[in-house]
This record gives structure tokens, C-alpha cells and sequence, in this order.
């Protein structure tokens, strides 16, 4: 019986283009899910996390049978913070599919994985998504798809690529707008008369390059690829090449393929099937695995660096375990580790017993993970984000500088401008849009600069701009920018707060918090309105007499606290301060929770 052919294809798209959604419809026409089967929307966001904040974060395999092809569909993350999941997956298939919103067009994170797939010469196919709506425009997306492939330099195949239009969310896709809404065969058919069926060898000794990972508490680790070269079968003894160690030979204890949404076990597999392998307790991404001792490993996509760092400690608060199971050092270290096997992009380095160096793309996938761990049960404290700087070849210091993108309400264009100059960024480009008051900016901005921005320019825009970016490279320091210029409201007094102390403390400023919750010393209760830390007492108590004079008591009226999320938080903390997460609760502190310790470390540091 011959082998059906194989057609291996990854998904890419800016984030909230309907990635996800295309895939859901896929699957569904593809035969994936049962005819009576129930399944939830967005079938491929898996984690809690993805489906709350509507993102995909951790890339995924399915496939499906069309006509008498497998289609085996990876989807990818949207987000630039997520890219060095993007960069391996790519190392899987042979095509790629390029979702592009009919409204919005190319945005940032749309020229970043295009340009990893057109590096990886991948063949491409364009789906301007969402023409069902009003405001879309098919045609001057397919202009700026054009436009955008000619700047990053894109093949004369690629430019070529062919171009459908449709609807993920209504299950059709058509070759003109002007067809008729069906089904999603043209896509199908589309994939498996142009994407290449993979580039493998099935006559050589077994080779395979490690994607991706997946876990299992039967057989541990699954080392997740496509295999390039030869044929592996289940108890065949296999070689794994490590990036620095020596050699390891090991046995197939299990072999997984994909049929929908799941995988399934299998007792062999060929050159060009997307497969899991477990048997290597240690195996990683980048590492290849081999038939024998005579076969070289398989080179690895580089990854770009990563550009922000933050501190991970134990938590030493007056709360510390009352609200978490995992606190301590060694559980806080298995935990980061464990999180860099199956994301490369992270970087995790001891710099004391009770003190971690993580380092990552940007504060979303810093916040994702800590918000992963908080739900898992550990407790932790974070400090403020800072950037990776580097010595240049002129022997001065370096820093990460991006390209971003911001649309705009016309009207705030001179406070976005001020605020831009302030972060030391450059205007590189500005285009007003026809029949519209919105203004479209590129700009080049030091990573130090976005920092909080984003927080800052909804609040500037009253939650009508938008804001993406991307690395772009790393160049000398842009000089001084300037922090957050308001002080913090910081708790003087451990106890439970009251509705007649936050009512008088509410004056000063901002709240985070609301009555009857427990405080500590050194907690950060809010924003003072103006520059410096302000020392308030949240627990006091309205002292009783047994004289009553009648209408001195007022009502008392709190305004509604601000809740923090971790990326608020995180943006918030200055140098001084801490995000304590635990399951719980997101608190903000000082490092130093005594008071005159305090006062004591800023003198100090103000004498050196």
C-alpha cells in the first residue's frame, strides 16, 4: 500500500488576524472532528491563558485528510514576543500561509514572521481574512502584501504568491472577492497543488531535527519534528546529538503521529511525516536525532537575542506562604529551568541562592510566564524590567532599539509626538488616512522607551491607539528617559485596611486597593498624585465617643481601585519596587520594606 503524499504548512499572522479561527474551520471541513462532535471555538488555544487573552502563545500541530493528501497545519503565536516559537516551527514545513486582515493590513507582527518564512524560502500563499466586513478593502491589502514583499526582498516565486480572499469566522475562502461565499477548497486545493511535498530522503539512515516539545507524565519528555531522512520504527535504537555533550544512544519507547487535534500512537514513520519520539529524558530544541554514529547534526535556525531582563526572587513578605505551595529557591529554579527546555527564546542565569536573572523577548512573554507559575501555585517577587545592553565594536555601550508602529486618533497626534520625543524615539514615517481622522506612525524607539508605553498611550488616546513592534537592531545609547514621574502611596501600618482611612488617603491619589484587605509595611497601596513616596496608614479607625454630636458623621464614598493585571504591575514598579504574584493576589512593594532601611539605602546611594 503506497503512502499518501504529505503536504506540511505553518500559519502566520499579526496578532487577532484569525489565525486561530482559520485553523478551527479547517479542521472542521478537513474531517478532524466527529459530526456530532462538540468542540469550543478556537479549538487550537489550548491553555487557559490563550483563550483569556484571545493570543496564541505556545505554536501547535494538527492535521488533516483532504481528498487523498494529509495536511499536516502548524499554528503559530502572532506576537513578536513569542517569535523564537515562530522561528523553529518554521524548520517543520514547506509552506506557509499568510493571514492578513482585509481592515488593517501588513502589521508589525506580520513583516516579522513573514521574514523569518521568506529566509527559510518557504512557499507562500496570501489569505486576506475578514471580507465580510464593511470596512474591508481587498484590494489595497493585496497592494500593501505586494509592497511589503518587495521590501523584505522576497523572491520572484514569492512575490508571485498566489492571493485568496475570505472569511475564517463564516468557513469560506474565494480566489476574487467578487465570487461567491462556498467552503474553504480553494484553500485546500491550493495547498496541495503548490506548497512542495517535504524535502526528505527516505532512503537514508533516520535523521530528524527537534521543533518542538511535549510532555507526558507515562513516557517524560516527546521530542516533536519532521523527519528529513530515512525511516524510524518503535524500539529502534536511535542516537541523540546534543549541542555541547557528547553522544547518547537511547531506544523508541513510544512514536506519536498526529491525526486531528491529538496525537496518536504509531508504529513507524517516514521521511517527511511531522512525528513525536520519546525516549531521551534530556532531549532539547535545536538538538538532532540520528540513526548512527557516522551522521551529523542538523543545522538549527538561529534565534534572535533576547532584548529585556528581569529579576525573579523568592518571596520574603510578611504573606509569604500563606497563599502559594511552591516558595522556595530550588522550587523557583525547577520551575524556570524547566520553562527554558520548551522555550528557547528564554534564558534563565542563578545570580544568588534566592535571586534569577530571566531574560526574554519582552514583558508580555515574561508576564505570560508568570502568570502561568502563579496559577501553578508558586509565589514570587519580579522587579522592573531593564534591557540587555551590550558593548559595541566601538568599545561603548549598546542597547536593543525597535520598530513601532502606532494608528492613532488625529487629535492626539501632538501629545503622542511629545510623548515619543520624551522616550528618545524617531518618526520615520507619518501618513494621514483618507476619510479618516486617524494618523499612522513609524517610528525607531530605544526597547527602554516602551517600557510602560503602552499603558501610557491608551490612557493618552482613551483606548483608541494602537501600538505594535518588533526588534529591529542594537546601536549606542539614546541617553536619559525618564521614568514614571508620580510617587507611590506606601502602607505604614500591617493590618486590614479600612473604608474611613481610604477615604482620606484616597485624596492623595490613586487606590489599588479596596477595604477590609490585609496590608503590610512597605506595600504599594497606590499612586500618589504627585512625584515622591508618600507614607499612609490604610487600617486606621474612626475613634468613638460616647458624645455623638448629629451631622458631623459624612457618607463615606470610595472611588472604585484600580486592579492591577501582572503587565500593568509590571509596567507600574519603579527601580525600588517588586511585583509580589501569587495565586491569589498582585501585589506591589517596596524592595525595602522597613522604612528607615529605606531611607537609609536612598542616602547611600545618593552619596556614591
Amino acid at each position: 500500500m503506497s503512502r499518501p503524499p504529505i503536504r506540511n504548512i505553518g500559519i502566520i499572522a499579526h496578532v487577532d488576524h484569525g489565525k486561530t479561527t482559520l485553523v478551527d474551520g479547517m479542521l472542521r471541513q478537513g474531517g478532524a472532528f466527529r459530526t456530532n462532535q462538540a468542540v469550543a471555538e478556537r479549538a487550537m488555544d489550548s491553555m487557559d491563558l490563550e483563550r483569556e487573552k484571545g493570543i496564541t502563545i505556545r505554536s501547535k500541530n494538527a492535521s488533516v485528510k483532504w481528498k487523498d493528501t494529509i495536511i499536516n497545519i502548524v499554528d503559530t503565536p502572532g506576537h513578536a514576543d513569542f517569535g523564537g516559537e515562530v522561528e523553529r516551527i518554521l524548520k517543520m514545513v514547506d509552506g506557509v500561509i499568510l493571514l492578513v486582515d482585509a481592515t488593517d493590513g501588513p502589521q508589525a507582527q506580520t513583516r516579522f514572521v513573514l521574514r523569518k518564512a521568506l529566509e527559510q524560502h518557504l512557499h507562500l500563499i496570501v489569505v486576506v481574512n475578514k471580507i465580510d466586513r464593511d470596512t474591508a478593502n481587498p484590494a489595497k491589502v493585496h497592494d500593501m502584501v505586494l509592497e511589503l514583499l518587495m521590501e523584505l526582498e522576497a523572491t520572484e516565486e514569492q512575490f508571485n504568491a498566489t492571493f485568496l480572499y475570505g472569511s475564517a469566522l463564516n468557513g469560506y475562502v474565494v480566489r476574487d472577492p467578487k465570487d461567491a461565499p462556498d467552503t474553504l477548497a480553494p484553500l485546500f486545493d491550493t495547498i496541495v497543488s503548490e506548497v512542495p511535498p517535504p524535502n526528505a530522503d527516505a532512503d537514508s539512515p533516520y535523521r530528524m531535527l527537534v521543533s518542538n516539545l511535549d510532555w507526558n507524565s507515562y513516557v517524560g519528555r516527546i521530542a516533536i519534528g519532521c523527519i528529513r531522512e530515512g525511516k524510524i520504527a518503535l524500539g529502534q535504537n536511535i542516537r541523540r546529538l546534543p549541542h555541547e555533550d557528547a553522544p547518547q544512544t537511547g531506544k523508541v519507547m513510544k512514536l506519536y503521529g498526529f491525526s486531528g487535534m491529538g496525537m496518536v500512537e504509531i508504529e513507524s514513520a517516514s521521511a517527511g511525516d511531522i512525528v513525536g519520539v520519546a525516549g531521551f529524558e534530556d532531549v532539547y530544541i535545536g538538538e538532532t536525532l540520528c540513526e548512527n554514529d557516522k551522521q551529523e547534526a542538523l543545522p538549527f535556525m538561529a534565534i534572535d537575542p533576547p532584548t529585556l531582563q528581569m529579576q525573579f526572587c523568592v518571596n520574603d513578605g510578611p504573606f509569604a506562604g500563606t497563599e502559594g505551595k511552591y516558595l522556595t529557591s530550588r522550587h523557583l529554579r525547577d520551575r524556570l529551568i524547566r520553562e527554558t527546555y520548551t522555550n528557547v527564546s528564554l534564558s534563565v542565569q542563578e545570580t544568588s541562592g534566592n535571586t534569577f536573572l530571566v531574560q526574554a523577548r519582552g514583558e508580555l512573554q515574561i508576564a505570560v510566564l508568570m502568570e502561568t507559575m502563579r496559577r501553578e501555585g508558586y509565589e514570587m517577587l519580579v522587579s522592573r524590567p531593564e534591557v540587555i545592553v551590550t558593548i559595541g565594536e566601538d568599545g561603548k555601550k549598546h542597547e536593543p532599539f525597535e520598530d513601532v508602529w502606532m494608528d492613532i486618533p488625529g487629535e492626539k497626534l501632538g501629545d503622542v509626538m511629545q510623548a515619543v520625543a520624551a522616550r528618545r524615539g524617531e518618526i520615520t514615517h507619518m501618513e494621514h488616512e483618507h476619510h479618516s481622522t486617524r494618523v499612522l506612525l513609524q517610528i525607531v524607539m530605544p526597547t527602554r522607551g516602551l517600557i510602560g508605553f503602552d499603558s501610557y498611550l491608551t490612557n493618552l488616546t482613551s483606548g483608541e491607539g494602537v501600538m505594535s513592534h518588533m526588534f529591529k537592531h542594537y546601536g549606542p545609547m539614546a541617553g536619559a528617559i525618564p521614568s514614571r514621574n508620580t510617587g507611590a502611596l506606601v502602607c505604614s501600618d500591617q493590618g486590614t485596611s479600612t473604608a474611613y482611612a481610604l477615604d482620606t488617603i484616597q485624596e492623595r491619589g490613586k487606590l489599588f486597593i479596596g477595604p477590609v484587605e490585609e496590608v503590610y509595611v512597605g506595600m504599594v497601596l497606590g499612586e500618589s498624585s504627585r512625584p515622591g513616596d508618600l507614607p499612609v496608614n490604610p487600617c486606621r479607625n474612626k475613634q468613638l465617643t460616647n458624645v455623638r454630636a448629629s451631622g458631623t458623621d459624612k457618607a463615606i464614598m470610595l472611588e472604585p481601585p484600580i486592579l492591577l493585571n501582572l503587565e500593568k504591575a509590571i509596567e507600574f514598579i519603579s527601580d525600588d519596587e517588586f511585583v509580589e504574584a501569587t495565586p491569589k493576589n498582585i501585589r506591589i512593594r517596596k524592595k525595602i520594606l522597613d522604612p528607615n532601611q529605606r531611607k537609609r539605602a536612598r542616602k547611600a546611594s545618593a552619596e556614591d
